[in-house]
Formats: structure tokens, sequence, C-alpha cells
């Protein structure tokens, strides 16, 4: 009711092996071993009873072992072993025997005696991995499901019926109903029974219909939700009108409402009666409100109230809501920060010293991936050593490095730089305590290998804020952004799929974005002006050349040389003048006039006027 955490256990076995599923045993259940055979059922009368004497929990783990905790005593009762050879997907406790049931990613289904701590029975439940289980309410038979639903006989462990299932592991499976809807024919305890199935990434929950016959395998009706379901709870329809009410926590932190008579056939899935979101008030200094996910819910036994679990899933707040479905979107307000600081001043803390056996393994804290021996405090001698007296020499770094155990010749590189992974490491150190010289030293490198490498292996978490300063850079000096740049490139490049998935990625990039658009803004301009100036460089250089050329054939009316040379000259002169467009005409005169000249020249000097070109040549 305080929503304060009542009963913490956390099993040694959490270093080898994590919980992966949980079920609260019957009360009827609860009875010390040696007793024979199962206590007499609850009557609906004694229910309230009945939540005070929930006691033993059945939890599955990622190895394939079953714990049974104790929650009166507050320790571990019994584990279930040899059962299963990996994951233990789901458990589920039988209403009246001590059975206990589980299934796993072995493929396998296994019934268990909790009484003896022994396999009763094991048998293979599907091809592939088997994600879920559910006992029909009358006890006789068992739901399991991996993708495909199959509903086996708990006496024979034949299957009964098959149904199509889903295109995905299936992660809910709940009978909606405890008695047929046409009361005409005789009850054998399972036909005409409606249950309800949900999988992972799947939007439509289905409800499945048992029949007397074999014919029909597939959904009579589907309720659809806007996310991947993660809780289900629903209230049990008894009387023959009384409609289910359903009550479906998304992925997405929504909560839908459906309240429909199980009558038969259904085409289109059906939507939510009413959908409920919580938001923080959007007051204080943030305006916005901002949405708090709901984690699960849970129908009151009046049935005409909800429970609701929202904020994070190590400081749940628990809250009883009454159902008001007139309206079909609720959005209640909710101040997560206060009610939390309210309760961090109530809860007292208790804080107790672990006792460490040889066998514990401890866990230290350090950059993940460096793992170094732990070593046992020194004793007093040893500490006395550090301290140096006055004619002792110092200790050099290298003997340090070597008492450290840390290979020294992994750590020199041909170059003298450091490795990637070292920069990668450098970079985590300095956006974590924002250590200018840390980051100039690593975000300076140009090689694009180093760069790539670097982002590579950068952790994931790190990546947001080595992109905010990237962006500060960006801003700054301009030399800097070309290197900057690099970087960004591959972080977009290694990291896309990870930032795709982030919710706030665009207010997280929004100076990024406007840079990058007012740089690219200024482009087309600069590339005009590029232009534009390099018309006029060529044009004036051009014009420099013209004006240099009359005067090397002022020279050329003075002095003889050889014909060769001129013409190179000419040739020359004719190359830097077709870099101008306006000057063709001017060519064409030029090479008449050298033409003449050294004719003219030619003439003079042999003295001989009316010879033809072929002579000319010959004489030379």
């Amino acid at each position: 009711a305080g929503s304060r955490l009542q009963h913490e256990y956390v099993p040694s076995a959490h270093l080898s092996a994590a919980c992966t599923c949980l079920a609260w045993a019957p009360a009827g259940a609860r009875q010390p071993p040696g007793k024979d055979g199962p206590q007499r059922k609850k009557r609906k009368s004694e229910v309230g009873e009945v939540d005070k004497q929930l006691d033993i929990l059945a939890i599955g783990t990622a190895v394939g072992s079953i714990l049974l905790y104790s929650t009166v005593k507050g320790e571990l009762q019994s584990k279930l072993d040899g059962g299963h050879d990996s994951r233990v997907n789901c458990v589920r406790w039988h209403q009246d025997s001590c059975c206990l049931y589980s299934c796993s990613d072995d493929k396998h289904i296994v019934e268990w005696n909790t009484q003896t701590c022994k396999v009763k029975c094991k048998w293979k439940g599907d091809n592939s991995s088997v994600t879920c289980l559910c006992i029909s309410p009358d006890g006789k038979m068992l739901l399991s499901a991996g993708r495909t639903i199959k509903l086996w006989d708990l006496e024979t462990k034949e299957v009964y019926r098959h149904f199509t299932g889903h295109a995905t592991s299936v992660s809910s499976l709940m009978f909606t109903t405890v008695k047929p809807m046409n009361e005409s024919k005789p009850f054998d305890g399972i036909t005409g029974l409606y249950f309800l199935s949900g999988a992972i990434h799947d939007r439509l929950l289905s409800v499945w219909y048992i029949r007397s016959d074999r014919k029909e395998k597939n959904a009579v009706m589907s309720f659809s939700v806007t996310d991947e379901p993660t809780f289900v709870d629903l209230t049990v329809s008894e009387v023959k009108e009384e409609p289910v009410k359903l009550a479906v926590v998304c992925r997405d932190g929504q909560l839908h409402l459906f309240e429909h008579i199980l009558n038969g056939y259904c085409k289109k899935p059906l939507t939510s009666n009413c959908t409920i979101q919580i938001a923080t008030p959007g007051n204080d200094g943030d305006s916005t409100p901002k949405p708090v996910p709901i984690l699960a819910a849970a129908f009151c036994t009046d049935k005409q109230s909800l429970l609701l679990v929202y904020g994070n899933t190590l400081q749940p707040i628990i809250e009883k809501v009454s159902l008001n479905t007139s309206e079909s979107h609720i959005c209640l307000v909710r101040d997560i920060q206060k009610v939390l600081s309210l309760k961090t001043d109530a809860a007292l803390t208790k804080v107790k010293t672990p006792v460490v056996n040889s066998d514990t393994k401890v866990l230290v804290p350090g950059i993940p991936g460096h793992s170094t021996a732990v070593k046992t405090p020194a004793s007093g001698k040893e500490k006395k050593k550090n301290k140096r007296k006055p004619g002792e020499t110092e200790e050099s770094i290298e003997e340090r490095l070597g008492a450290l155990d840390i290979d020294v010749s992994k750590v020199k590189t041909p170059g003298g730089l450091p490795q990637t992974d070292s920069f990668a490491v450098l970079l985590v150190q300095g956006l974590e305590s924002n250590d200018a010289e840390i980051l100039n030293k690593v975000l300076n490198t140009r090689k694009e290998n180093i760069v790539k490498n670097t982002v590579a292996r950068m952790p994931i978490h790190a990546v947001i804020p080595l992109l905010h300063e990237l962006t500060k850079r960006l801003q700054g000096n301009p030399y800097s952004a070309s290197v900057m740049v690099r970087w960004l490139k591959s972080v977009f490049t290694l990291h896309a799929s990870y930032l795709s998935t982030l919710p706030d990625l665009i207010p997280q990039l929004g100076m990024l974005y406007q840079l990058m658009e007012s740089r690219v803004k200024t482009l087309q301009k600069l590339c005009r002006l590029h232009g534009r100036l390099f018309i006029l460089v060529t044009q004036v250089a051009a014009s420099q050349t013209v004006q240099d050329v009359p005067e090397v054939n002022q020279t050329a009316k003075l002095v003889y040389e050889d014909e060769s040379s001129e013409e190179e000259g000419s040739d020359d002169e004719m190359i830097a003048d077709k870099d101008s467009d306006e000057n063709w005409d001017e060519d064409e005169e030029k090479e008449e006039q050298s033409d003449e000249q050294d004719m003219t020249v030619e003439k003079e000097i042999n003295g001989d006027s009316d010879l033809e070109p072929e002579n000319e040549s010959e004489e030379e």
C-alpha cells in the first residue's frame, strides 16, 4: 500500500545465473514436507487470508535450475536441478497439487515434484524453445507455446489440440473464461473455453477458442495495441454475459483497457476502450511534461479498480486507480520526484555487511575489459616499505609496473603512440572528466584508421557526449573543424543503429544540424565567388603576358638569333595568349608580323631576296 520495498532477495547465484521468471505458489501448496497429500483448495471467501499466506516463490534462472524461496523465512528452501540444460523461460504452479511446471530453451517441459525436489516427468514440448505455459482452470490440461500453441493432456502427456500461434515467440498465455458460453452440452473441463496469447514484437493479442473438433486452428478474435505487450492482466469471465476486462501494458509505457463479451468469431481486431498514460506536471524549471512509463497493472478483486505500477523499475510507485471507462483517453499527471523524495525520507536505511565465503567471486569496479588480479590488503611490514629512507634510491617506473603485474611489452608500440584501444579508454576518460588536454591529444589525430578503430572500440554510452564535444569544437577554429568532420563521419557510420534508437535524438543533435545547415548554405555563395575570382585572376595573368609580348618583338628586330629558337619563342607566346578568349584576332596578326620579321631579317643577311623557300633551307 505504501509502495515501499518489503522484502529483497539477492541470490548468490546472481554471479553465475540471472533470474529469468517468477511464480508464486498457490497458498494450498504451502505445507512442510512430510504431510501427505495436498491441502484442500481455499474457497473464494478466504481469498483475503490467502493473500497473507503467499509464501513460496519459484524462481527460474538462466542456467536451467529453479530456486524455491520462502519469503516468510527469508531464505532458500530448496533448489530444483537436473531438469533443464538452458535458460528457464516460464514456471507455473499447479492449483491443487504441489507440482510445478517449467519450460526452457532446451525445447522440453518438466513436471517437478516440489516435495522431493525431483523431476516427475519430462517431455519434448516443441521443435524450438518453449517460452510460455498456462494450466487450465480445472488443472487437467496444460497450454504450452513457442511460436505455435499446443494444448496437452497432463495425464497422458499427449497433444490434445494444436493452434497456429504467432510469428514470434509467445510471451503471455492465459485463460479468459472458466465456463463455456453455451451451457446446453455437458462441460468436459476444457471444450468451449477461450484463452488469450501475446507475443514479442507483435501488436496483436489473439483470442483462441477450444472446440470439440480439430477443424479450426486460427484465432477467433484479436485486440490491437500500440506497441509490444509487456504485461497483461485480465478479469476472468465466470458468468455467461459477463464481459472480460483486459489490461495490457505496452513497451511504450501506455496502458490499454479492453472490455468485451467473448461470443464467437470477430474478424476485425478490436481497439481499446480506454488508454491510460502518466506524465509529469511540467512545472518548476522544466515546462514540458514528460511521459512516465507504466510498468505493470493489475485488477483489484472488485474488478472495478486497477493497481498501477509506474516510474522506474528500481523504485516503482504503486497506486490504486478506480476505472472510469467513459473517456477513451486518460492522462494522469503525477509528480514522481516529490513522491520519491518523500519515500526516501521515510524509508529507513538498513546497511548490512555481507558475509564473504572463500567460494564467492568478487567483481571489482574498473574500466570494462581491463581485469586485474585483486590483491589482498598488504600487511603492516609491506606498507612501511613505501616510505623511502633518505639513503635509499627511488624505485624506477619499470620496477613499479612490474610490481603492478602489467605486461609492459604490450603497452609499448613501435611508433611510440598509444594503441587504438588505449585511445578509446583515453577518450572516455577525457569525456567523463572533461579534460581538455586528453581530448586534444586524442581528437587531433588525423590518421583515418586510428579514428575508425577508436570510435569502434568506445563504449556506447560515450557516443552522445562525444558528439556534444565534437559539436563544441566544430563551432571554434575552422582548422579544427576539418579534423572533427572525420570523427563525425566515423561516429555516424559506425554507431548509426544505436543513434537511431534514441527517442530524443533530434534535440540532442539540434546544434549540429544547425551548424551543418549554416555551413552548407554559404557553400554555394563561396563556390560562385571562387569561380569569379578564378576568372579574374586568369584574365589578369593573360593581359600581363600580352603586354610583355611586344618588347620581345622589338629586340628581335635588332638581334639575329637562330631560327629554331625564334619559332619556339613564338609558340610559347601563342600558348600564353590562348588562355584568354578575347585575343584570337591578335594572335593571328602577331603570327603574320613575326613571319614577316623573320623573312626580312633573313633577306637582309643573305642579301638575296628572290630565293625560293626550299633553296633557303638548303643553304642554311
